[in-house]
């Protein structure tokens, strides 16, 4: 079959590849022949990838040493590594979420990238309204270095202010960033895509449910599935942004969420999308202790058993995909990728 995706022998990077979507997206392009570094503040072992970097992507050192391990040419990144805010500062989610692809891009990607190259974020629903509400961010947007964000952040909030709306905040302003390089970086025909998915069984589950007022208040926000997605329901649609095969497509902010925003336009379901998220109000010490009462069940001890299960989950490694399964490109997923319903 012919290599419609051509990421055949590409040099591609991923960031947030130990779990979740980021690993879904690794094993995906390792089956499509691609050469990946993959990048995680996880230490555990990839087989089948060029090379498995530690990073803490809130820290610009850790960043430009990991960056020292990567290839002076890339043709594909993938911004996958994010926080929820349920259980980081304010600084460290807006810093991982936004800070860090802005600041990988403008240092790394647009000198090592050429004709051809291509750059997907991952960002969320949750950052749906960019272009409304971008006057809130725009200290951000228009920052050229490093420094200038953290400044910026400095001013939006303290340093210990919960992270629940930093999530927002910085997806939205990384949704507007993604419009703004894809049309900058258009005339050297690098193209620029974002994903905002909607709720997945990811590790941090856990914390969108409990942000969300519990596990049947996250499903209702899954569209016609009622269930969440999979991860591999994600990295599908996050490597075909960058493939071949979506060769004129760029400065797109592509939703998956099984219909959940096509119901909100429709009037079928409420919008909780469209508010002002980076008002000052939401660091006053009687909404932060009202947001710190919501998460409070993230605070409870877990058993040995619960320990043992999330470790399992995190440490399995990717193995490099048998001949048998990727020598033919088929529709048909292996029993172990389909979905149950919840």
């Amino acid at each position: 079959m012919n290599d419609y995706f051509g990421y055949k022998n590409k040099i591609c990077v991923v960031t947030g590849a130990a779990s979740g979507i980021g690993k879904a997206t690794t094993e995906l392009l390792l089956e499509l022949g691609a050469k990946v570094y993959a990048m995680d503040i996880t230490k555990m072992a990839m087989t089948g990838v060029e090379k498995y970097i530690v990073v803490d992507l809130s820290d610009k050192e850790s960043i430009d040493k990991a960056m020292e391990e990567v290839p002076t040419h890339i043709d594909s990144f993938f911004g996958v590594a994010g926080l929820s805010g349920a259980k980081t500062n304010y600084y460290k989610t807006f810093t991982v979420n936004y800070i860090a692809n802005k600041y990988i891009t403008e240092k790394y990607l647009k000198e090592r990238m050429s004709y051809g190259g291509t750059i997907s974020y991952v960002t969320s629903t949750g950052g749906l309204y960019w272009e409304k509400y971008a006057h809130e961010y725009e200290a951000f947007t228009n920052a050229k270095t490093w420094e200038d964000m953290i400044t910026a952040l400095h001013k939006q909030a303290k340093e210990d202010t919960l992270g629940m709306m930093a999530y927002p905040l910085s997806k939205r302003a990384l949704n507007y960033y993604m419009s703004q390089l894809a049309i900058e970086l258009g005339p050297k025909k690098i193209r620029v895509n974002a994903l905002l998915p909607g709720s997945t069984d990811t590790g941090m589950k856990e914390e969108f449910e409990v942000e969300a007022g519990g596990h049947d208040a996250l499903i209702a926000e899954t569209g016609t599935a009622n269930r969440l997605a999979t991860p591999r329901e994600m990295a599908y649609p996050l490597v075909f942004l960058n493939s071949d095969m979506a060769s004129f497509i760029t400065g797109l902010p592509l939703i998956v969420d099984a219909g959940t925003n096509a119901m909100v336009n429709l009037k079928m379901k409420k919008d909780r999308m469209n508010m002002p998220v980076g008002l000052k109000i939401f660091n006053l010490p009687f909404i932060q202790k009202q947001l710190a009462k919501q998460l409070e069940p993230l605070n409870k001890p877990k058993d040995k058993q619960e320990e043992k299960q999330e470790s399992e989950k995190i440490e399995s490694p990717i193995e490099t995909p048998k001949k048998e399964e990727t020598k033919e490109n088929t529709p048909k997923e292996k029993e172990e990728d389909k979905p149950e319903l919840l």
